[in-house]
């Protein structure tokens, strides 16, 4: 007698069921994903646990030749005892170092696993998606350091540097504002028990008294390049009230105040050694440390070769301010760094990035970082009174980054690149006086507003971001 169908059909769905039950009791276990290590006894987490399914590897960081990252590279060793990663690094001139990580991401070379971003260039990386968003990490039990603290940085840092249209893609690394160092001896010798706290002081009083035999009242690095862009030209259109865009994204040099600005730079040049322009970070800083310049503004970072005297004559007679002020007040320059990790890389050397970068701008780490020689952004670290007694820069500094600072004092979108190149010609030819700064001004304004039209700002189709 034949079995009927419904019958043939549930004999054959009971055999299948009990095939695959015996085949899943039978098959091994799945090997869990590295980043779901199981937390250290007692629930709690540790670097080392978390480390664990990562050592081993080896990531490559991008550095520069700066004491922030030879603060870093001091830390190093700890790190790598306690995680088995193993940490390399380039050392590359900041010159180049944005080409060369570009090269890297769109040739997909995968060479640079822990990226360096400039506050300049965190649009660009970011939009371009060669940044991995950091909250693929610190939303991972496995990963997230308990102490991450993302709200103990300096807001302004991580909004600047680490973040990009509400994305928080690098933690803020090797961060500075602009202060105001001075030879304190040269001033007392000229007759001031201070620095000069507004710019037209600077010109009218202290300028002529501290310019003769050799000496020099102050040095502004313009040589031409980023230094020029937005170490010099940007430095004094802000104080003046001046500004790149207006608020409608529209260029702002033929402003009144920002022409005012450019103008008192020309005029401030005769109290600067004659061959400004061509003097970068590493002249300005010696023309302080040598005793042949009484005033530099500077970044907070190279506070280090005023203090060794390895580098520096003036070890004793070394002392800061904030920025002086213009019209609009004090506008200090703001720049540096935030670490990130390359999409490029593969998921097991993002996540040991990842955790090199959390450790290395921690809380935990950040006054070892400092006594290194690096300028740590962690608000934490600064609140110590036996650093703030050994490192009297941080006044200046905290006051630039709570008060003052200006989280667009150089534009972030992508575009800044070319319009820097632009500046950096122009700039340099106005100091030079081949054009004036009203036809420079003008000139820089059609350019600029050229590049962001083309760019897609007017049109809507990409939004008004700095």
């Amino acid at each position: 007698m034949q079995t009927p169908s419904w019958r043939r059909f549930g004999i054959l769905m009971s055999t299948l069921l009990m095939t695959a039950l015996l085949f899943s009791a039978c098959a091994p276990a799945a090997a869990p994903a590295p980043a779901a290590a199981p937390a250290a006894a007692g629930g709690e987490w540790s670097l080392a646990q978390a480390a664990a399914p990562y050592a081993g590897t080896t990531i490559n960081c991008v550095f520069l030749d700066r004491p922030g990252y030879r603060a870093a590279i001091e830390l190093i060793p700890e790190f790598e005892a306690a995680t088995g990663i193993d940490v390399n690094w380039e050392i590359m001139p900041y010159e180049n170092s944005r080409e060369k990580q570009v090269l890297d991401f769109t040739g997909m070379t995968g060479n640079y696993d822990c990226i360096l971003i400039d506050v300049v260039w965190i649009g660009e990386f970011a939009a371009s998606g060669w940044a991995v968003p950091l909250e693929r990490f610190y939303n991972d039990p496995a990963l997230a350091d308990p102490a991450l603290n993302l709200d103990g940085f300096f807001p302004i840092l991580l909004e600047s540097f680490g973040t990009w249209d509400q994305v928080v893609y690098g933690l803020p690394f090797d961060n500075y504002s602009g202060v105001l160092f001075y030879n304190r001896c040269m001033l007392e010798e000229a007759g001031f028990d201070g620095p000069p706290a507004t710019y037209q002081e600077l010109l009218e009083v202290y300028g002529p008294a501290l310019t003769q035999d050799g000496k020099y009242a102050y040095a502004l690095q313009s040589r031409r390049g980023e230094t020029q862009s937005a170490d010099s030209f940007m430095r004094v259109i802000w104080p003046f009230g001046g500004s790149l865009l207006d608020e409608n994204f529209e260029p702002n040099l033929m402003a009144e105040e920002s022409l005012a600005g450019l103008n008192f730079r020309q005029e401030l040049m005769k109290y600067m050694p004659p061959d400004i322009v061509e003097w970068d970070h590493d002249e300005t800083v010696q023309g302080l440390a040598q005793g042949n310049v009484a005033m530099i503004t500077e970044w907070s970072a190279f506070n280090a070769y005023f203090t060794d005297p390895e580098t520096s004559k003036i070890v004793d007679c070394i002392d800061y301010a904030v920025e002086p002020a213009g019209p609009a007040g004090s506008r200090p320059a703001l720049g540096g760094f935030s670490l990130g990790v390359s999409a490029n890389s593969s998921p097991e050397k993002q996540a040991a990035t990842w955790l090199f970068i959390q450790w290395v701008t921690s809380e935990a780490k950040s006054k070892d970082y400092i006594r290194a020689g690096g300028v740590s952004g962690r608000m934490s670290a600064y609140e110590d009174p036996e650093l703030q007694a050994q490192y009297p820069y941080f006044e200046p500094l905290v006051v630039s980054w709570k008060e003052y600072g200006n989280p667009v004092f150089r534009p972030r979108f992508p575009e800044w690149p070319a319009i820097s190149e632009l500046i950096a010609q122009t700039g340099t030819e106005m100091m030079l006086g081949s054009i004036s700064v009203e036809e420079g001004a003008q000139r820089l304004n059609d350019q600029i507003r050229a590049i962001l039209e083309q760019a897609g700002y007017y049109s809507g189709d990409r939004p008004k971001l700095q």
